[in-house]
């Protein structure tokens, strides 16, 4: 799913206030986390993930996996938090038109 900049810029917006919903910790990226991030995904569309790494390379690596196997499109990464966006089916947050 590719965003444009205007509905990444307001999914940004609606994304600040939230907290994490998925914390990853010292075991990593793991079937029941990637479980985890897909339920949180069709419950809320919108979520932020931390992922705990002090390697940027790693976390870059763990990031790309999580956004490929669940679909979900990176909004944002700043620091260790990850925010994603995948459309569900109820279509809970309304994007802004793509031109």
């Amino acid at each position: 799913m590719n965003l444009t900049t205007k509905q990444k810029q307001h999914l940004k917006g609606l994304a600040h206030d939230l907290k994490p919903v998925v914390l990853l910790g010292a075991n990593g990226l793991t079937e029941g986390v990637l479980a985890e991030i897909d339920g949180a995904l069709n419950h809320h569309e919108l979520i932020k993930v931390k992922v705990a790494s002090s390697d940027r390379e790693m976390k870059n690596a763990i990031v790309d996996a999580i956004v490929r196997e669940t679909q979900a499109a990176k909004v944002q990464l700043i620091g260790h938090v990850l925010v994603l966006y995948r459309q569900s089916e109820e279509q809970k947050i309304a994007l802004p038109k793509a031109r």
